[in-house]
């Protein structure tokens, strides 16, 4: 497969949320310029106007075009001939509904970040809003954008690895294992409010991407899951670590860690799969290497632009091998992704995003599915709960 960049103007996109000192608006806005796919033309970058105003003016959107509140972006902009065509979600938890419900309603594209809502009654109400309206919907499990996350699931659909049998998967930080609510800062007073976070706190922030990355890669759907959740530090309201057991619809079983307390963690994403004929092993702190070990053979390690990998996963490799790629650029082959799927929907077209496998309102759907059954089998005294997976 070869990837032509489209002669097409770029895809004006708007943001909500992301203003001055918020991470994770500067890496969603350096994701969609790396592949020069997209032009930032709008913004309602913060509940505060004149912090939304001089953030936009930090980004170069035009004061016109700066808005106080989504509300006023999404009329605004669906009645101007050049208006957004897609936006990027990128605010707390409890603002991803109301922002996608105005979007949608007003004909736009949407790209929100995980999780996808604060509530799985929300999903469920979102997910058929984005069904009925026809629209492109892209949630940023970015890690599914690695080229050798997207290898490894190539190779497990391959059947390089045989019938699966167990998965493991780990995603520690030790970044709340003190008090920094009570210090006021900003990240951590949002993600530790169930007000504005939802009903999972270390689970809903990274247990999600764990979750994900497991049927991501496998193919397989979780059915049944069995939670214990802590909060370890001070009155906090939120789980700050998980340990989880997940059952898959093929018989295999597997177990998700999550933690936010675990010193000396910095962003420790791993996931190892097996099954009868080999086993996988892939860590996102070293994401250009994948290890593969046939049973009864040594073990062989996978190097991302390297002639051995499938070309399904070299379409996405941006450079030669031994120059590292990390978390930027897995982040920005979602958006490209997403570019190439607004393209063709503008075009009535279908997408080989069976292939790309961006994910979408489903996965987002089955990530809040995953806090709800956790949240309820830890209130239960951590009894066995079972997915709705028809």
């Amino acid at each position: 497969m070869t990837y032509n960049k489209p002669s097409n103007s770029r895809i004006r996109l708007g943001m909500v949320g992301g203003g001055q000192g918020a991470f994770i608006g500067d890496v969603h806005r350096i994701a969609a310029r790396l592949d020069d796919r997209y032009q930032l033309v709008a913004g309602a970058l913060s509940s505060d106007p004149a912090r939304s105003a001089a953030s936009a003016a930090d980004v170069g959107i035009a004061a016109d075009r700066s808005y106080d509140s989504f509300e006023q972006m999404a009329v605004a902009e669906a009645a101007r001939d050049d208006g957004i065509e897609v936006v990027a979600i990128v605010t707390p938890n409890h603002l991803h509904f109301p922002v996608a419900v105005a979007m949608l309603n007003a004909g736009f594209h949407v790209i929100c970040d995980k999780p996808l809502t604060s509530s799985l009654e929300e999903a469920e109400e979102l997910a058929a809003l984005v069904k009925s309206s026809g629209l492109v919907f892209a949630v940023t499990y970015n890690y599914s954008g690695y080229p050798m996350v997207r290898q490894a699931k190539q190779m497990v659909a391959d059947g390089e690895l045989g019938e699966i049998r167990l998965i493991q998967v780990e995603y520690a930080q030790d970044w709340l294992a003190t008090n920094l609510e009570e210090q006021e800062q900003k990240q951590a007073l949002w993600r530790t409010d169930p007000t504005k976070a939802g009903s999972g706190g270390c689970i809903g922030d990274i247990g999600t991407h764990a979750f994900q990355l497991a049927e991501f890669i496998s193919g397989l759907k979780t059915t049944e899951l069995l939670a214990d959740l802590t909060s370890f530090v001070g009155e906090r309201k939120l789980d700050d670590n998980a340990s989880i057991l997940l059952r898959f619809n093929n018989g295999a079983k597997g177990s998700l860690w999550c933690s936010q307390i675990a010193a000396g963690n910095e962003n420790t994403l791993r996931i190892r799969i097996y099954g009868d004929r080999a086993g996988l092993d892939w860590s996102q702190e070293n994401p250009n290497y994948l290890s593969f070990t046939q049973l009864g053979e040594s073990e062989q390690i996978l190097s991302r632009g390297n002639a051995s990998i499938s070309s399904s996963t070299g379409f996405i490799a941006r450079l030669p091998a031994g120059h590292p790629e990390g978390f930027l650029e897995a982040f920005a082959n979602i958006y490209r992704d997403v570019a190439d799927q607004l393209v063709a929907h503008g075009h009535n077209q279908h997408t080989d995003s069976d292939v790309l496998l961006v994910p979408g309102i489903d996965q987002g759907l089955r990530g809040m599915e995953f806090i709800d059954k956790a949240v309820q089998s830890n209130a239960l005294g951590n009894k066995w709960q079972k997915f709705n997976n028809e």
